[in-house]
């Protein structure tokens, strides 16, 4: 029901705007999360929206270059991803929870997207 789009090949310092669009849900009623997954590594939280809100929460490795953002009007959620390095190539997923936490742990999430490919590469 969550679908993530808008990955892709950029330059390190590069910038993309990832979107994650619901055909039955609505987005405001849940804390959307984003993660990512790496070659060889485990499955890392980044980012999170709360429910109802526009509080907002992000991973060291992240924060002051990524920007999460809801537009309720389009039912969808972005990130806004700035100064993109190369340990940021990784699967990208979008998930949703109906609880009004910003929860790290993957499997708080009920609804996830397929995944987005980011590649950070000169």
């Amino acid at each position: 029901q969550l679908q993530a789009f808008g990955g892709g090949l950029v330059q390190p310092g590069g910038s993309l705007r990832l979107s994650c669009a619901a055909s039955e849900l609505n987005l405001r009623s849940y804390t959307i999360a984003w993660f990512r997954q790496a070659p060889g590594k485990e499955r890392e939280w980044i980012s999170c929206i709360i429910r109802t809100s526009t509080t907002t929460n992000y991973a060291d490795s992240v924060k002051a270059r990524f920007t999460i953002s809801r537009d309720g009007a389009k039912n969808t959620v972005y990130l806004q991803m700035n100064s993109l390095k190369p340990e940021d190539t990784a699967v990208y997923y979008c998930a949703a929870a109906a609880r009004g936490l910003c929860l790290i742990d993957g499997a708080n999430y009920r609804y996830w997207g397929q995944g987005t490919l980011v590649t950070v590469s000169s």
